[in-house]
């Protein structure tokens, strides 16, 4: 087999429809547009949620609560996930693994168990992965905001 040997799988690929060739090809004349009206015309675009001058959703509907711009979000990491780690668990090392992203707030959630004493640093912890790390011979060290 060679590189000129090679085609698609039947069926696979498809060709696109030609519109405007003739009255014999099916999408003659108008091209599939309808007659007349602001759609048929080259170079129309609509606005999004545009609905004809009719009032859109998003105006009749009410608005409801707000978004606080300055809320502190934390990437949440249960317990489940150290136990693979050795020694000390640092933001980095988590998002060197893949757990995080580099420079989130990480927060540990008390979800598993740990057999091994780890130096966990994180920024926060809930009071059940505090207990359980401390119970494993471990120390819980919280980190400042980023």
């Amino acid at each position: 087999m060679k590189l000129h040997d090679l085609s698609p799988a039947k069926g696979s690929r498809k060709n696109k429809k030609r519109v405007g060739r003739g009255p014999g090809s099916g999408t003659g004349k108008t091209a599939g547009r309808g007659h007349n009206g602001q759609r048929s015309r080259a170079g129309y675009s609509q606005r999004l949620g545009f609905e004809g001058g009719q009032m859109p959703l998003v105006r009749r509907l009410p608005k409801r609560g707000f978004t606080n711009i300055f809320r502190t979000t934390y990437t949440v990491i249960n317990l489940r996930a150290l136990a693979d780690y050795e020694g000390e668990v640092t933001p980095e090392e988590l998002a060197a693994h893949g757990l995080a992203k580099r420079g989130a707030r990480i927060k540990i959630l008390g979800d598993g168990e740990l057999e091994k004493a780890l130096v966990v640093k994180a920024h926060k912890f809930s009071k059940t992965a505090r207990e359980k790390i401390e119970k494993a011979g471990g120390s819980c060290e919280e980190l400042g905001s980023c």
